[in-house]
This record gives C-alpha cells, structure tokens and sequence, in this order.
C-alpha cells in the first residue's frame, strides 16, 4: 500500500517555501487544507528555519510532506527543491505568510483548466486592510516602465497605459484578463509550462524571480493571468521585513539581506533580458538608478533602526 501512495498522481500540487514564520505558516496550511481541495499534494519546503517549525507542522499537518534544507538557498531555489517531490499537472507555489479565502484553489484551478493557453496565474492576493497588492497584477520592468513608475508618473497618471505599465492600473482589475507580469505569492503553474522554461532561476535569491518566471514563460508562448474572483490575504513582509504588514519584527541583518538580494535582482533581469535590446549607453542609466534606489532603501532601513 506505501508503494501505491508514492506513485499516486495528484491533479495539485501545493507548494510552500518558509523561513522562520512558523505561526503565520500554520495558519496558512490549515487555509488550505480547510479549502478541501480534491486530490492534492501538500509540500512544504523549509529554508532552514530555527523556531521549531518543522516539529510544529510534523505534529499539526502529518500528511505534508517536508523537506527541510540544511541552509537557506532564497526563493528560487528554495522552491526548486519541490520539484522532483511533485507529481502533479499543476503546481501552486503559495507564500506561507498567507491564508487562503473563499475556495480560492479551486476557483484559480477549475479556471485554468479551462484556458490552455495560460503558462501561470495569480489571483487578487490582498493586504489585511482589504486593499490589493500590487505585486500580483503588473507589468514588466522595461526601463521605460521602470522610470515611470520610481519618478511617480505612473501614480499621477494611473489610467493612462503609456506611463502605467508596471502598475498596470490602467487595466480593469475585477475580470479575468492577460497581464505581464504576476507574482510568487500565489503562483499557479501548469507543469508542462514550468518544465518548458525549466522552472524558477536559482541565480536569483529573493526578489525578481517571479518576474523572470513570468518573462520566460511569454517568450515560451504561454500567458500570465489574473483572476480576482479568487483572493487571497497576504501578511506581505513576514519573511523579509520590509513591509509594514509582517506579522512580527524581523532581524535587522534579514532586513537589510531582504533589501540587498532585491536590489541585486533588478541588475540580474537587466542582464539577462534587456542587455542586448536597448543601446549600450542605457546600461550606465539603468545601473546609475538601481545603484541610488539601494542606497535609498538601505539607508531607510538603517533609520528606521535607530529611530526605534
């Protein structure tokens, strides 16, 4: 009977990467498993937590199965690890510092099934005060997006598509509709799409993964979806500490790691994907740029510190 459960084909996989956050992480399993979704792995990867978080879910969640790395490898490759455990179609890589709401699985899954076409697709992922993270509805960091967006045109102007493009706050956000870009926090996958573009890039560590995710897979072919009649709340920040939504303070060294590795993965998408399609002297902006905004946020940091 073992053996015919570890061949067993699931339709869903649920994976969830964590660092740390054991309370919000038990949260998040029992949203999921109160979900009820039919025919489900559950896999939770664990980036070397130190707060007792594998013996909790052990206890608590006996059918997860759990796989504990002895460092912490980042996002990417923290969720990479999943993969050889998943024997499902679709894969659903959700953050630990959410819950899940109102058959919200279900909802994206029974969707996706039904558009071929989609390569990945999240879902209204909102704060806990109701409003939507942006995070989970925008477009690609082009330059021209980028620039729009830091010096606040896009904010000014937030229904004309010329300068909103990384927001995408020119787009209806209550239908179902293509975008760019979505985000790790709720990331459905079809796994023949996933395997095509050979799964998240390890040379990022946290940050900027999703997006490279999501550029990848529209070079494949495939389309990136939002689909709001399933949401979600997410305590956006529990990991890393850079959002004022976190469930508990964050270690300082964490912080300002957090703000380093998402500096470090605008200059890796730059490299990857933009290098050779605009003119070389762009390349100097562009670092110019990314070089002041981490001066900026490391400085935030360090001020809030001592103001505390």
């Amino acid at each position: 009977m073992a053996a015919l459960r570890e061949r067993r084909k699931y339709e869903l996989a649920v994976v969830i990467l964590t660092y740390n956050v054991k309370e919000a992480l038990l949260d998040c399993l029992a949203s999921v498993v109160l979900e009820g979704t039919a025919n489900r792995q559950l896999i939770v990867v664990d980036n070397a937590s130190a707060d007792g978080t594998k013996e909790a879910v052990e206890k608590e969640f006996p059918e997860v199965k759990y796989i504990y790395s002895q460092k912490n490898l980042g996002f990417a490759a923290g969720n990479d690890l999943a993969i050889p455990e998943v024997q499902a179609d679709y894969v659903l890589f959700l953050n630990p510092d959410t819950v899940v709401v109102d058959k919200a699985i279900g909802k994206s899954l029974a969707f996706m099934k039904s558009r071929p076409e989609i390569g990945a697709l999240t879902c209204r992922v909102e704060l806990p005060d109701g409003s939507l993270d942006y995070s989970c509805h925008r477009g690609l960091p082009t330059p021209w997006n980028a620039l729009c967006y830091f010096s606040g045109l896009a904010k000014l102007f937030p229904k004309w598509g010329l300068v909103s493009g990384y927001t995408a706050t020119h787009l209806d956000i209550s239908v179902p509709h293509e975008m760019e870009c979505g985000n790790g926090t709720f990331f459905l996958v079809r796994r023949t799409a996933g395997e095509a573009v050979g799964w998240w890039d390890k040379d990022y560590f946290w940050n900027g993964e999703d997006v490279d995710f999501c550029y990848r897979l529209r070079e494949a072919g495939w389309k990136i979806y939002f689909y709001p009649p399933a949401r979600i709340i997410h305590y956006k920040g529990s990991s890393s500490g850079l959002q004022k939504t976190a469930r508990k303070p964050v270690p300082t060294q964490v912080r300002l790691q957090s703000a380093r590795a998402g500096i470090e993965a605008m200059r890796i998408f730059y490299e990857k994907h933009y290098l050779n399609k605009y003119p070389q002297g762009l390349r100097k902006l562009v670092e110019a740029g990314i070089t002041l905004l981490e001066k900026y946020r490391l400085t935030k940091i360090k001020m809030e510190i001592t103001h505390d």
